[in-house]
């Protein structure tokens, strides 16, 4: 199956923006090709706001998150790879969603059983 994330990603965004928040992300720094200013990096994670009016070009891909942004009043071009961002949410009143920074995108975590393992079992309630 292809990740999810991605897919939370935007349904967040499109809902926090419906509703006239700000959405934020945060993202590891620390992830091989993310770029974002290195300026404002603390703690290897970085705090981007990505409404409407403050990026240009945003582009919320299965794979990349890109967008133009002023930092500083100069211009930059942001690119994150989806498995970097750690949590999508509104500035306003932190409401959102988290992503664990190691969990695989596309597997089940180690301790669920196999879904093919599992015995379906049907009870009737009156």
């Amino acid at each position: 199956m292809t990740p999810n994330r991605p897919y939370l990603i935007r349904a967040i965004y499109e809902w926090i923006v419906d509703n006239g928040l700000t959405p934020h992300l945060i993202v590891s720094a620390e992830v091989h090709g993310v770029q974002v200013p290195k300026q404002h990096i603390e703690n290897g994670r970085i705090v981007l706001n990505i409404s409407p009016h403050a990026v240009r070009d945003l582009q919320l891909g299965n794979e990349w998150l890109e967008f133009g942004a002023r930092f500083g009043g100069s211009p930059f071009k942001v690119a994150v790879p989806t498995q970097a961002v750690l949590a999508v949410y509104a500035r306003e009143n932190g409401v959102g969603m988290a992503f664990q920074d190691d969990e695989p995108d596309n597997e089940p975590p180690p301790d669920s059983p196999d879904k093919k393992s599992v015995k379906p079992a049907l009870r009737v309630v009156k």
